[in-house]
């Protein structure tokens, strides 16, 4: 089990900071990403694409302190466990988010993308 770090680019296009892109790239089965730090933005959502191999799914998870991780929802209340490609929309505002992959095999390599808009 590894901690995965992220790559993270804002979006200039306007000459402001409002857009920024976080990437987490080489999940493998049992990886986490590193948390990423966010109470600023209030619009934010994910991508998650890869392979999933056998079994695979992964957890979008927060926190507001850091230590103790909680699965995200959606709008609709759905917890965000994904076990194949998709794209959502993330409902809490929390301090910390990251990606968990929480089962897979040997093929499993996903790549979570999150977008986060400041208000």
């Amino acid at each position: 089990m590894a901690i995965r770090t992220f790559t993270e680019t804002r979006d200039t296009t306007f000459g402001n900071n409002l857009v920024m892109y976080t990437t987490w790239s080489g999940l493998l089965n049992g990886d986490s990403g590193t948390p990423y730090s966010m109470p600023g933005f209030a619009d934010r959502a994910f991508q998650i694409t890869g392979v999933f191999g056998v079994g695979g799914s992964i957890s979008i998870e927060g926190s507001l302190n850091g230590t103790s991780y909680i699965v995200l929802t959606d709008p609709q209340g759905n917890a965000l466990t994904k076990t194949a490609a998709a794209i959502e929309q993330i409902s809490e505002i929390v301090k910390f988010i990251r990606p968990n992959v929480t089962a897979g095999d040997g093929t499993t390599n996903l790549t979570v993308s999150l977008i986060a808009r400041k208000p």
